[in-house]
């Protein structure tokens, strides 16, 4: 039973193992997708801001080259038509001050370091406001343009929806941001995975910086696929258990029928060796009858009442043959004696036997009660065969003894263990034990306590394990049932360091 749920408990860790295996793949797989899209959408995003600043560095340098008199219409006057971003232009012209005297020291300032730079700068940034200023210095004329952020975002091109997308978008400047696209809201302690990505724009004169960030929460992840995986292998294991069980089942029953066989084998032996015993006294007393008969024929004048009463005798000794004879179900020579002995490891055989009678604990609802490895393996010299056979034998006539006990009371308990030079096995079980009258029978040739048992398998097993040095013995347990005690000699130091 232990052994089956070890089994059971080991097929159920491996499903947990691979699904959590596959689950964590599935999810980084998820995961990796996940955030190459998000990569793949910022750096669009901030191609196409980018793209719309160097746009702002254009029209500034396009404006420092145009040379237009004071009647001429003035170019900048058209740029809020083309370019709905640009909110304001202003111009100054050679030592004139800027037209707005609230920004003109910021535009002033923004004037000289662009000459210095050679390119635009920027003036009166306010983010949170989403605008600022960008200005040009140039002869005769510089410019300033007031831009709103805003209307500078290329929606039509944006490849994200910024209503709906999880997506963060801001443009940062120090320690001011414009909120280019909300993204989805987080709470400060969401568990879950974090994706972010910043990028300078392309234009020196603006270095503004993209930043964009992603919670991925657990929500996300595809659970349907590791669901899925997970039945997937689930059905896989179960395939394999019902494999594994029909082969086991196919070796248990591979090997119940070989023990079997050679249990007929030893048993119809042990039955010839029983009949042989009981045989002879009636075949001598037919023999002596027979030729007292043939005397009494042979006198002069013969004495027939007498011969008739021998041969009589002997027609009944003959009957009496025959009826043991009859109790020989087969006929069959007793297979030779004596197999290989060779060291054996007692809880190796004891657990094999129980493996080959799963079915029939099972079938009676018990549970052996067996350690294995309770103490070191006990090494015992004995013939292979003949020693399951024994095992095989007490552990039927426990289980048979069981059936007479209410399910819920059955109890068997195997153990092995040293008695001085001896191996022990003992099997105990709970039943109704022995009766007194049985006990001086019980390994006698055809005694059985059993309705239909030929009364061969203790007298089998007692002889096979005389056979082997050993013996075999039975007396009640306490408070009630019988147990049987296997005593094998255990291999020598020598012999089980060589083994």
């Amino acid at each position: 039973m232990k052994q089956w749920l070890r089994m059971r408990v080991g097929w159920w860790l491996a499903w947990l193992a691979l699904t959590a295996v596959g689950g964590v793949w599935l999810a980084r797989a998820e995961l990796a997708r996940l955030q190459q899209g998000f990569e793949g959408d910022v750096r669009i995003a901030h191609r196409l801001m980018s793209q719309q600043m160097v746009q702002y560095d254009a029209v500034l340098a396009t404006l420092a080259l145009l040379e237009t008199g004071s009647g001429a219409e003035r170019p900048e006057q058209r740029l809020s038509s083309v370019y709905p971003s640009i909110l304001r232009v202003q111009r100054r012209e050679g030592d004139q001050p800027w037209p707005d005297e609230k920004e003109a020291a910021a535009l002033a300032a923004a004037e000289a370091s662009s000459r210095s730079q050679r390119r635009a700068e920027l003036a009166a940034v306010d983010l949170a406001q989403g605008r600022y200023q960008l200005v040009i210095g140039a002869t005769p004329t510089s410019y300033a343009l007031e831009i709103d952020l805003a209307g500078s975002v290329p929606w039509r091109d944006w490849p994200m929806n910024p209503k709906q997308s999880p997506v963060r978008v801001t443009l940062q400047r120090g320690a001011q941001q414009f909120v280019l696209q909300p993204g989805q809201t987080v709470d400060a302690g969401a568990h879950g995975w974090r994706f972010s990505l910043t990028k300078p724009l392309a234009s020196p004169s603006q270095p503004f910086d993209v930043v964009a960030e992603r919670h991925v929460g657990w929500a996300e992840l595809p659970w349907r696929a590791i669901g899925g995986w997970a039945v997937a292998v689930a059905l896989l294991l179960a395939g394999l258990w019902t494999a594994q069980r029909q082969r086991i089942a196919r070796r248990r029953a591979e090997e119940l029928l070989r023990l079997g066989q050679v249990a007929r084998l030893n048993a119809l032996g042990e039955l010839s060796a029983g009949l042989a015993h009981e045989l002879n006294q009636p075949l001598t007393a037919v023999l002596a009858n027979a030729q007292a008969a043939r005397r009494l024929l042979d006198d002069d004048p013969p004495e027939l009442a007498a011969a008739r009463d021998a041969m009589g005798q002997a027609v009944e000794q003959a009957r009496r043959a025959a009826g043991v004879v009859g109790r020989l179900r087969r006929v069959i020579e007793r297979p030779e004696a004596g197999g290989d002995v060779k060291p054996l490891v007692l809880q190796e055989v004891v657990r094999s036997a129980m493996h080959l009678l799963a079915p029939e604990f099972a079938q009676r609802g018990v549970a052996a009660q067996f350690d294995a490895t309770a103490q070191a393996p006990v090494r015992v010299q004995a013939e292979a065969v003949a020693l399951e056979q024994i095992v095989h034998n007490l552990l039927m006539n426990a289980l048979q003894a069981l059936d007479l006990v209410p399910q819920s009371e059955r109890r068997l308990a195997v153990s092995v263990g040293r008695n001085g030079q001896e191996g022990v096995l003992t099997v105990t079980d709970n039943g109704r034990g022995i009766s007194p009258e049985a006990m001086p029978r019980l390994f006698e040739p055809f005694f059985s306590t059993r309705e239909g048992g030929l009364g061969l398998g203790l007298s089998l097993s007692e002889t096979l394990a005389s056979g082997m040095g050993g013996s075999l013995n039975a007396a009640n347990a306490t408070p009630r049932g019988a147990r049987f005690t296997l005593l094998l000699p255990l291999v020598a130091a020598s012999s089980g360091r060589a083994a």
